[in-house]
């Protein structure tokens, strides 16, 4: 089995896993780990493990860090936090609409990268000039999206955990609306969105569960019948997989699990069959012909007689437009095609 490590480069920043090899770093110890512009230095959250899955693809530590290193990593602290005041400072000189969000530091090339966020293009030609005057380096302007912002800078949501793009989220899903609407979730911007002011992200992640409930569940206001009694669907409650019922009789409200009123139709027959034997199926087959609704509608009606015609006007309570019809055809005597003889 292999074994696998998390490290993180900055404070409560997002882990990156990576395979320890011959190392054994114990957590808040110095590790290198190769990037892009070399060996970094970070600091080991969670220690060396064995995991069961194939861990094939990630990057293996290049060793613990030196005093050397340790040094090195300090210098660009303090120069990133340089380039940090001297952007804002030229920035509010030159009275440009923009936020700085992160910067980052390559000292073997002498380069300063500087995120920012702004609502539209900005034109910082002169802003780089400053910069690479004042720095005696190389600059990259970077313009982020407000989900990459938010991001890069971290912070707290409203469940009161960190903000999940700034811990193990990889790349942003797309979110809509919808979700919002699918979950019953109150459509006030301040409650649905983000410390990014967008969606947010975690609206994604329970939404493939409603979709499934919302196929599998009787919807609201079909009738069913449940162990405490026949009634009408008021509300779904997903999260505990359970529908409401308005019983029939005296009114009152009930939960059931989805599985109590959504079961087989076939199974129910068998475990309760009707006093009328094979007749009633047929009359039932007949009212579902005639459009009577659905299944379960069908199951609650009574059926009291053998005779088709009536017993399908008596299997479709609710629907006044065959009743009248049914009612018409057996007063001047006319067939009905859609009801068996």
């Amino acid at each position: 089995m292999p074994m696998m490590c998390a490290v993180t480069f900055s404070p409560r920043g997002r882990l990156f896993y990576a395979d320890p090899g011959q190392y054994s770093p114990k957590i808040g110890d110095k590790v290198l780990i190769p990037t892009d512009a070399g060996p970094e230095v970070a600091e080991c959250i969670w220690a060396p493990q064995w995991v069961s899955e194939d861990i094939g693809g990630l990057p293996v530590l290049t060793g613990m860090a030196q005093a050397a290193d340790l040094e090195r990593h300090a210098v660009s602290r303090r120069r990133r936090a340089e380039a940090r005041v001297a952007a804002k400072r030229l920035i509010r000189e030159h009275d440009l609409p923009m936020k700085v969000v992160g910067v980052d530091y390559i000292q073997a090339d002498s380069m300063f990268t500087i995120y920012f966020s702004a609502d539209h293009r900005i034109d910082f030609r002169a802003l780089v000039r400053d910069l690479a005057r004042t720095l005696a380096a190389r600059i990259d302007l970077r313009q982020l999206s407000a989900r990459d912002s938010a991001r890069i800078q971290g912070g707290i949501g409203s469940c009161g955990r960190d903000l999940c793009c700034a811990t193990f989220l990889t790349d942003f899903e797309p979110v809509t609306i919808r979700m919002a609407k699918d979950q019953d979730l109150p459509l006030n911007p301040m409650k649905i969105s983000g410390a990014c002011g967008r969606l947010m992200c975690c609206l994604r992640y329970e939404h493939p569960l409603y979709e499934q409930f919302k196929a599998e569940a009787p919807a609201v206001g079909t009738r069913v019948r449940t162990p405490a009694g026949d009634g009408r669907v008021i509300s779904h409650d997903v999260p505990r997989d359970q529908v409401t019922v308005k019983l029939d009789a005296g009114g009152e409200r009930c939960s059931c699990s989805r599985a109590s009123v959504c079961g087989s139709r076939k199974a129910y027959e068998a475990a309760h069959p009707g006093p009328d034997g094979p007749d009633a199926t047929q009359a039932e087959a007949a009212a579902a012909e005639a459009g009577s609704g659905t299944l379960t509608d069908i199951a609650a009606a009574p059926l009291t007689t053998r005779d088709p015609t009536t017993a399908a006007m008596a299997a479709a309570p609710h629907n006044a437009r065959t009743r009248r019809r049914l009612r018409r055809q057996a007063t001047h005597g006319q067939p009905d095609p859609d009801v068996p003889s």
